[in-house]
């Protein structure tokens, strides 16, 4: 008897109706064709790391909506002066996830926080999850995610870990390239103090951002 393991497929109507959704949303900022695009994207980076098809076009959804709001940013579409910042490590399953929850949490939402993987897996290492829980922050919901051009050029702020080479340089960015221990394989006692360290470094980080903000 075959072992092999069906994977359920999602229909592409679903993806549709996500396009139709989000055109509607973003109507006279975004067309139809760019909206598609974004899911496209969305899909590419997903589809081959996903392990619960299930969930997946939540997933896309989510991912072509922040990648719509990034474009907009960059394209100077949607005026804001919350400074953003972007935290990049390999798998985006640990060290960026943690210090982007850390920005978020530490700045009571004054800073606008993304994150990704220049290779991305399926899922978020569990003692991340843990670590951060520890702290009385959650990061159970998200999902690891590809660098894209559009992320890169909304922030104003990139930072890298164990993976500098993958972001492209642009003019008028600040990039930093933290030297922080990767938590894949780690016991929780290293991955906390993976952790504290990653807090130091935001901790410092937001001084200096938040003091420059108006």
């Amino acid at each position: 008897m075959s072992t092999e393991r069906k994977v359920r497929t999602v229909p592409e109507a679903t993806y549709e109706q996500i396009v139709d959704d989000l055109t509607y949303r973003y109507a006279g900022t975004f067309n139809r064709e760019t909206v598609q695009a974004a899911v496209a994207t969305a899909r590419a980076g997903l589809e081959p790391v996903s392990t619960v098809p299930d969930f997946l076009p939540v997933l896309v959804e989510r991912f072509a909506k922040d990648q719509l709001l990034a474009a907009a940013k960059a394209q100077g579409r949607l005026p804001s002066t919350t400074p953003e910042l972007l935290f990049v490590c390999v798998h985006n399953a640990g060290r960026s996830q943690m210090g982007a929850a850390l920005a978020h949490h530490l700045s009571a939402g004054r800073v606008h926080v993304r994150s990704a993987g220049s290779a991305p897996t399926g899922r978020i290492l569990p003692t991340a999850v843990q670590a951060l829980a520890e702290r009385g922050i959650e990061i159970a919901d998200e999902f690891p995610k590809p660098l894209t051009d559009d992320v890169v050029h909304a922030a104003d702020v990139i930072i890298t870990m164990g993976c500098g080479d993958a972001c492209p340089v642009l003019p008028g960015k600040r990039y930093l390239d933290w030297d922080v221990a990767d938590p894949d394989g780690q016991p929780i006692e290293v991955v906390r103090r993976i952790r504290d360290d990653i807090q130091a470094r935001v901790t410092g980080l937001l001084a200096e951002v938040l003091d420059r903000t108006p």
